[in-house]
């Protein structure tokens, strides 16, 4: 495992080499994240940053914790060092208080929210027999509710934005029954977060609101991951979360994410979709170092 030295030393060494060339930016747009304190709703404040947005982080890591790296407020302290403006917020997206609380502190400081990403999510692929209820209902509350109620709270500052967007990191919704399947519990939450999308883009579709999803084309390296048995191995097979980061900007500035014909909201993009329309034809630099025949495919694609 690299230190955080060598770490940090290699996403300095990424963002001078990346192969996403922007065309659009997020400059003075405020960003609202779930979530946001590691992995890659981190990844995506930090490229947010880079072009001078307003981070609003909402994450329940307040202080360090055993396993995994990084708080909110480390989190928000990266964030202006790569030339963004951050609030870092403790609290719970399953309570109701705290969402509301974080809306209302993004628009008191800084004027309004552009942006919201739900990011925020529980992750436990096992089959139903095995599945613990607890379990189950944490990633029904942080997945699904979690998702509808921040999107619900932030709808009057996003109607407001003469550029608002909600994106949801969730899969494209597939009926092929391998999904429900191979860990059912899992692929309702997950599926909860894609519905959201797609209603609320019908529903906002008269607001001047966009609602998209996004998702990876392959396993990416996040704390969660690497907590899983196995994962120290699994993640060797995975991208960093800069391609994710780099999507997500492509998709809220606007950079050819758009299939042809179609329309800016509503869409189920994946990383590699994005970025390839955006002129990326090498994603090798997003790998870990396995060679991209040797990459772990996401579970829903």
């Amino acid at each position: 495992m690299t230190s955080s030295n060598d770490a940090s030393g290699a996403a300095r060494q990424f963002r001078q080499s990346g192969p996403y060339q922007a065309t659009g930016t997020l400059h003075g747009r405020t960003l609202l994240i779930s979530g946001g304190s590691r992995g890659i709703g981190l990844a995506i404040a930090l490229r947010a940053a880079r072009d001078g947005a307003n981070i609003v982080l909402m994450a329940k890591t307040g202080q360090p914790h055993a396993k995994l790296e990084g708080t909110v407020y480390s989190a928000a302290e990266q964030i202006e060092a790569a030339g963004g403006r951050a609030l870092p917020l403790v609290g719970d997206v399953r309570n109701d208080a705290d969402v509301a609380g974080a809306v209302g502190a993004a628009v008191d400081r800084f004027g309004g929210i552009d942006v919201v990403i739900n990011n925020a999510s529980a992750i436990d692929l096992s089959r139903t027999d095995a599945v613990d209820m607890k379990r189950y209902d944490l990633m029904q509350d942080i997945n699904v509710r979690g998702t509808f109620l921040l999107s619900k709270m932030a709808l009057p500052a996003l109607r407001a934005s003469d550029a608002g967007h909600i994106l949801t990191l969730s899969p494209p919704l597939n009926l092929d029954p391998k999904w429900a399947g191979l860990h059912l519990a899992y692929t309702m939450a997950k599926y909860g977060m894609s519905l959201t999308t797609l209603g609320l883009a019908e529903e906002l579709k008269d607001d001047g609101v966009m609602v998209n999803s996004l998702w990876p084309c392959t396993l990416i390296d996040t704390a969660a991951i690497r907590n899983m048995p196995g994962g120290d191995k699994i993640v060797q097979g995975a991208r960093g979360p800069e391609i994710m980061a780099d999507a997500a900007h492509a998709v809220l500035t606007g950079s050819n994410a758009v299939p042809a014909g179609g329309s800016r909201s509503g869409n189920f993009y994946t990383d590699e979709q994005v970025l390839a329309a955006a002129g990326v034809a090498d994603f090798s630099p997003y790998s870990l170092g396995a060679a991209e025949d040797r990459l772990v495919p996401d579970i829903f694609l």
